[in-house]
This record gives structure tokens, sequence and C-alpha cells, in this order.
């Protein structure tokens, strides 16, 4: 585990990036994007915890965790697929070439798993066996290994909509994508997780699931976008307790939001009632554990930058060369 004090650092959270002197600011559900002039976008990773397409809470050094461990596997995967990364000036900031991103997020599992709406689990156990397009068999158990990796494609809401699942045809007839883009995107998609299972494995852990989102760059290649095997996007286990938690019916050891989402989960239905106070421990609980995903997933050490007064202070130095481009 870190060896860092993290209820410490308790207050030190980047709730709101909000830079005046920056433009054309979009403020997403954990990421605050300023689009520049010249083609280029500033995405902040913020601390904000979302799940149940809702803010929960925020975590430290959550925002710093994503970004360094996306930018790990990108740098990982750049072989397989072109990525929009131009440059980091921040442990929380990335600048990347802007895309229009495509309205389909892809989904890739590898296990019977997930406490979302639109998460297979979910759907099973409530008696449905066809789903995203294809059929699953009867008799499977919470967290079983699928036969092979499965795609379900959700709609991609832009508007702060609830995404729902889709199938291939579903996507095709209503024109989301087409049919060479659901290829390509298909294709990218399970070479990537395949990627990702096998580094996971060696640092000892299972990637059971996560989602990729792919945009189109301004000559017409598609490009992946956002982040990619983070404990926000995907979701790690521990492999060697796995197989035991498992057989006893348990909830596997888990390396991401889970971890937040349920307990939310256990005290009430995160989709129509309000969200109770996350207890401060589940929080410094929870930063432990990005922090040592971060380390587990890269095979590096976490040392936090804790330069400025507060983290923004931080970012709006590292960005204040980007003020003028306009």
């Amino acid at each position: 585990m870190p060896s860092i004090d993290f209820a410490a650092f308790s207050s030190r959270v980047l709730v709101d990036a909000a830079i005046p002197e920056l433009p054309n600011h979009y403020r997403g559900k954990v990421r605050d994007n300023y689009d520049l002039a010249d083609g280029r976008r500033i995405i902040i990773a913020s601390d904000r915890l979302s799940a149940f397409d809702r803010i929960l809470c925020a975590i430290p050094f959550k925002g710093e965790v994503l970004t360094q461990t996306a930018r790990f596997c990108f740098e990982q995967t750049a072989d397989i697929c072109a990525n929009h990364v131009l440059d980091y000036p921040d442990p929380n900031v990335l600048i990347c070439r802007r895309l229009d991103i495509l309205p389909v997020e892809i989904v890739v599992r590898g296990y019977l798993a997930g406490t979302t709406g639109t998460s297979i689990l979910t759907l099973y156990k409530k008696g449905q066996r066809a789903m995203y397009g294809m059929t699953l068999p009867d008799g499977l158990r919470d967290n079983a290994q699928l036969a092979e990796p499965i795609i379900t494609p959700t709609s991609k809401e832009f508007d702060g909509g609830h995404d729902e699942p889709l199938t291939p045809a579903e996507i095709l007839a209503r024109k989301l994508l087409t049919p060479a883009q659901w290829d390509e995107l298909s294709a990218a998609a399970l070479a990537l997780f395949a990627r990702g299972q096998k580094n996971a494995e060696q640092r000892g852990l299972i990637l059971a699931d996560t989602k990729y989102e792919f945009g189109v760059a301004p000559d017409g290649a598609i490009v992946l976008a956002d982040e990619i095997h983070t404990p926000d996007s995907s979701r790690y286990w521990r492999a060697s307790s796995y197989q035991a938690r498992f057989e006893a019916g348990e909830r596997p050891d888990s390396f991401d939001k889970d971890f937040v989402r349920s307990w939310v989960t256990m005290q009430c239905d995160p989709y129509k009632d309000p969200i109770p106070e996350i207890p401060q421990e589940l929080i410094t609980g929870t930063a432990a554990v990005y922090a040592e995903a971060f380390e587990t997933i890269t095979g590096r050490s976490f040392a936090p930058d804790l330069g400025g007064r507060t983290v923004l202070e931080r970012i709006r130095t590292n960005l204040a060369p980007y003020f003028d481009v306009h």
C-alpha cells in the first residue's frame, strides 16, 4: 500500500476546475474541458467521483491517479490504436487533439459483473438472457468468467441523460456509426482489452471489464479518446483471491469505484433516491485504493504532486501559458 496519510489530505480535493482565463468551458461529470482555437482541447481531471449518472463525492488525488494511469496505458497501447494525447502540463491535465466524439461507448466485458442498470449482471439477475445483440446461457453465477470477451455498447449521452444499452443492429439502424466504423471500433476495442488483460495478469490483476470512447479526427481517422484502463473506466480484481471469493459467492476484491458504488446501493436506490453523505473513512479508504491501483497497474510508486496551496492553484500556474490561446 502507498505510504501516504490520506486522511491528512481530506480537504485537498479538486471539486471544481473552472478557470475563467480559458475559453469554451464544458463541465463533464468528472472532467472540465476547454477548447482552444487552434484545435486542441484541455482536459482537467477533477477529484469528483461519478456513478449512476450522478456525482457522489470527491476523492483526494483521484484526478491525478486517473490522468497518470491513463497516460501509462495510452503509451502501452499506442501501437494498437492512435490516441488523442498531445501533452501533460500538470499531473491532472491532458492536452489533446479535439475530436468529434462518436455517440457510442464501447464496453468490453470478460466477466458477468457490474452494479449499474446497464451491466450484464444486473440485467441477467432480472432474468434477461438476450441483451446487446447476444444471448447468454442460463446457470451463470455472479462474477463468472465468460466464454470469451463480449462487447456491450451503450448510447453516449452528452447532456446528462442516462446511457442506454444498444445492439449492433440498433447502432447501424439509427446511423450512430457506419458499418465500417462499427467494425473498426469493435476490432480495436477487443485488441485493446486483450492487451489490458495481459498487462493486468502480469501485475497480479484481472481486468474484468472496461469502456472505451472513440472520436473522429479532422482527417476522418478514428482515434481513442477519454481515458483507458483506469480504475474509473475499468473493473479490476486482485487475481490471487478471485477464485476463492467466487467459489464462496463473495464479491471479488476490487480496485475500482465499486468500493463506493456498492456502499451506495446498500443505502438507497441510487437512480431515484437522494444520495446519503459518503462517510469520511470510506472516502479516505477509496483514496488509498486508487493510489494502490496506480502502483499495481503501472508498477510505479505514487508520489502526489503537492505543489501550490491547492490543486487548482497549481493547475492554474501550469496552464498559464494557455490563457492567451483563444
